[in-house]
């Protein structure tokens, strides 16, 4: 479900190659295995990259895509409804520049991701921008 909503999502917003063109993210951390999953399924990364993704410092806060710089759903207590509520808080305070102390600096393009249902067959993935180049 994640490809096919990220896939509707950049369509959507123009994106043509996440890694380069976002610059932060709040994904579904609910398990590790699940965010390294993530990142392949979004596209930061090819399919079996994950792990290199992440020991290569692909994503940390300076790295291409800022993943969970707001340390993710376990960081918040994980409260499912309002998880994917405060995950667009958390994107819009770092395209305002607002995001303290964990703010990714210029960032203008983020990514939210929430999945859930029994073996995450429910998804969505919204991208903001505060770019004008995205539709």
């Amino acid at each position: 479900p994640t490809v096919k909503a990220a896939g509707a999502a950049y369509e959507m917003a123009g994106i043509e190659n996440p890694r380069k063109e976002i610059d932060c993210a709040e994904v579904h951390d609910c398990f590790t295995i699940t965010e390294i999953l993530n990142y392949e399924d979004l596209g930061f990364c090819a399919k079996g990259e994950g792990g290199r993704f992440v020991r290569e410092g692909h994503a940390s806060i300076d790295g291409d895509v800022a993943v969970n710089p707001s340390g993710g759903l376990k960081c918040f207590g994980h409260p499912i409804g309002a998880t994917g509520c405060r995950m667009v808080y958390e994107i819009t305070r770092q395209l305002q520049g607002r995001a303290e102390g964990r703010q990714r600096d210029g960032a203008r393009t983020g990514l939210v991701h929430n999945l859930g249902g029994l073996g995450g067959v429910v998804c969505g993935v919204a991208v903001l921008s505060s770019d004008d180049r995205y539709r």
